[in-house]
Formats: structure tokens, sequence, C-alpha cells
């Protein structure tokens, strides 16, 4: 898949996605956001794939939405009705959302993989991802409040439920700048590396491991986890019993029910 800002390749079942504007700290420019939901809608539809790893080329992650996104939102000012220019910039806001979301929405699980800064947008992309790791020099910060605005593509409705309500109104508040050990600690990574070539070989063997597994367990698995967020445990637990009423009996099942007796590795088809 050619892309203009994002880098893709495939190694085996695993797709590494790499952010790719390096001169701009990965600054996320109107390109990038649409070529990242292209590239989630790639990696949901190539079978091949099982598992995305989303990182950045060059010494950060994301240092959050281009300036140049917000100097043209000028152009809504200038427009004769003004509730004309609020629905158009309406519209704007939830196609951004959508290219988040994107990732979410992604059957395949996605892991983010950051290094230098995860600024802004930086932070919206990776909370949507199933899982975040870094290297310890990476750092954080919700900015939105520092350039006048209010976070608006997920990080306030996703934030607080990876590291808890107050701790995300602190750092959404105040737009500190906080570091790999404290985002270990309030849970928005999973785990913190000494530098990024371990960063990276670390990711790399988690990938592997997901990608081994039986393909349609790990979708279903991603699908539950993220609908349950959202709903009771009484929703969940109807879903699910629908959803493996229709998924449970599979060729997936019977191989690894012969790898097992077999003493083998389970081969899953894509």
């Amino acid at each position: 898949m050619e892309l203009e800002t994002i880098a893709v390749r495939q190694e085996g079942h695993v797709a590494y996605l790499d952010l790719n504007r390096p001169d701009k700290a990965n600054a996320i420019n109107e390109r990038m956001w649409q070529e990242l939901r292209q590239a989630m809608q790639w990696v949901d539809r190539t079978d091949a794939v099982r598992v995305a790893v989303l990182g950045g080329a060059g010494r950060h992650f994301c240092a959050g939405i281009d300036l140049s996104m917000l100097h043209a939102l000028q152009r809504y000012a200038g427009m004769e009705c003004r509730g004309r220019a609020a629905e158009r910039l309406r519209l704007m806001i939830l196609d951004l959302q959508d290219t988040v979301t994107s990732i979410e929405r992604c059957r395949k699980p996605v892991i983010a993989r950051i290094h230098g800064a995860c600024v802004g947008g930086g932070i919206d992309v990776s909370s949507a991802c199933d899982m975040r790791y870094c290297s310890s020099d990476a750092y954080f910060s919700v900015k939105e409040v520092d350039v006048g605005l209010t976070a608006d593509v997920g990080t306030l409705q996703r934030l607080p439920r990876l590291i808890g309500e107050g701790m995300a109104r602190e750092l959404a508040y105040t737009a500190r700048r906080f570091d790999a050990d404290e985002a270990a600690r309030i849970g928005l990574v999973n785990r913190v590396y000494g530098s990024q070539d371990e960063l990276v070989a670390g990711v790399r063997a988690i990938a592997g491991e997901i990608a081994s597994k039986a393909p349609l367990a790990v979708r279903g698995t991603k699908e539950m986890i993220t609908y349950v967020r959202d709903h009771s445990v009484a929703d969940g637990l109807n879903y699910i019993a629908t959803w493996n009423a229709g998924m449970l009996v599979s060729s997936d099942l019977e191989e690894a029910l012969a790898a097992v007796k077999e003493k083998r590795p389970a081969k899953f088809l894509d």
C-alpha cells in the first residue's frame, strides 16, 4: 500500500504502519488524517494481516495536529452565514473523529509503539489503539488547552476509561507534560522499554504472539472488550452468547484442538 504520509510494510501476519512526516515530528496534517483511515481500512480488509503496529518515523511518535490545520479554520470565520460555517466545521470535526475511531473499528488488534513525543493528537490516536507500549524517552501531553482548544477527536472520551476520570481531568486541564514512568504508573501504557531498540523488539514479539493465535478468536475478543466498555455486563454477556453461537464452531477451533492433541503449533487460516 503506497501512501504519502504513512509508511506501510507487512512482515508475515503483522502490518507495520509508521506516521511518516519525521521532519515535522509526525504532526498530523490533512493528508495524514485521511491516509491513517485508509491504512486502517487496509489492515481490516487484508486477510493475511492479523495484527497492526502503529509507530512513528524519526525522533517522535506524534507531535499532534499540524498547526496549518488550525490556521485553516479561519476560513470558516469569513463565511457570510455563521450557521453554515458552524455546520461545515462540525462535519470536519466528525470526519477527523472517524479517522481516530477507524483504529478502534478495525477488527484486528492495533498496538501503539511510542517513542519521543506523544502530544495532543498523538494521545487521541494512541488511546484508540488496543494497547500502548513506549520507550523510556517517551513523553506525553494532552496539549489542546494550551492552543485554546477543547480536545475533540477522542482523548476526552477514551482517556478517562483508560486512566480514571480524576487523572484524565488533571492532565486535560493542565496540559502538563508527563514521562514514560508516569504513563505506566497511571495505566496509559502497558510497559516501558529501556531504549527504542528494546521497544521495537518487544512490540514485535508481542505482535507475533498475537498473530499466532486463532484469528477469529482474537477478532471476537477485541469486539467483546470494546463493546462491553460502553454497555452493561448483561448486554455484554448477551452479545458474546450470540457471537459465539455464530462463530464458535469454526476451522480455528478444529485446528486448535488438533494442534493440542498432536503437540504441534497450530496453523490457522487467514
